[in-house]
């Protein structure tokens, strides 16, 4: 998979501290952001053991069910998702992230959210294996060592000019791979899309430096939720910077680096990194769930 991206200045000096964003989301049009990099060396290592068949889970509007069925597609890999709900399975033409991963040729198989709850147990997946055959397991989310690998080439020698690095973050590996590859003076600040602080944890398992800290306030209320004032700070962006971003990660980023930094947080003269991870494939999904609730949607 052949990728580019960009870093852009916002042009937004709030109490003279700078904002920047590295463009991850121009990565690829299919496997934007985090996801390309998260899925980079996990499919060298399931080609170098043979394997033609990866196999990962999701909900919904998952970003990594569909990066994973575009990367496999691209690469030459058969994909099976493992979807979470079973009432899903008579909704895909309706849902857009779940019809995108069948057009890329991703066989859906769908469990209860119970059964889901138990996706990583021995009895599940040799259960899937009987079902499917032998597979190359790529985590819910994508998330492993060797996705933090991946992570790790998101920041550049170019980026070490930041004072403070900006990410979002899910299940911790790209938050992981950014701080493994920040500069001994820059300061690592990640925005948990999950309520609740056992992220840090999870970033400990991986993270090689302590020069970093969970910014636990802009969640929105918790994975996925959104509200009237997260639509409107989304669509004001995108009129000032002409940048999409999406609801469930980077929206909720950019909006905490800015509220933080027109209460001072940031010192005087600071110039910060934000890295969009992607996941504009999500709108679609995300609009047609505000729609059906009468509430505004995100205009992009």
């Amino acid at each position: 998979m052949e990728s580019r991206n960009e870093c852009v200045n916002l042009e937004l000096l709030i109490n003279d501290v700078q904002l920047f964003m590295k463009r991850e989301d121009l990565l690829h049009p299919l496997v934007s952001g985090n996801k390309f990099r998260k899925l980079k060396y996990n499919l060298i290592e399931a080609k170098e053991k043979g394997l033609d068949t990866l196999l990962t889970f999701g909900g919904a509007f998952s970003n990594h069910i569909a990066a994973t069925a575009a990367a496999g597609k691209l690469s030459g890999f058969k994909t099976i998702g493992v979807i979470r709900g079973e009432e899903l399975a008579l909704k895909v033409l309706d849902n857009p992230t779940l019809s995108f991963a069948v057009s890329q040729g991703m066989q859906l198989h769908f469990v209860s959210r119970s059964a889901y709850g138990a996706k990583e147990s021995e009895v599940f997946l040799e259960e899937l294996e009987r079902l499917f055959g032998a597979f190359y397991l790529l985590p819910e989310g994508g998330s492993n060592e060797l996705a933090v690998k991946g992570c790790e080439e998101i920041l550049t020698e170019q980026d070490r000019e930041f004072d403070f690095v900006c990410c979002a973050a899910g299940t911790g590996a790209t938050a992981s791979g950014i701080i493994n590859a920040s500069g001994s003076k820059q300061k690592v600040l990640v925005f948990p899309a999950l309520k609740g602080s056992f992220l840090s944890d999870d970033i400990c398992k991986f993270a090689k430096k302590d020069n970093w800290e969970l910014i636990e306030a802009y969640h929105f209320g918790g994975y996925g939720k959104i509200n009237d004032e997260l639509v409107r700070f989304l669509n004001a962006f995108y009129r000032e910077t002409s940048i999409p971003l999406d609801p469930v990660y980077t929206g909720k980023m950019m909006c905490g680096i800015v509220d933080l930094a027109e209460k001072g947080y940031f010192p005087s003269g600071s110039r910060i990194l934000a890295i969009h991870t992607g996941g504009l494939q999500g709108i679609a999904g995300m609009n047609k769930l505000l729609m059906k609730k009468n509430r505004p949607i995100i205009n992009y």
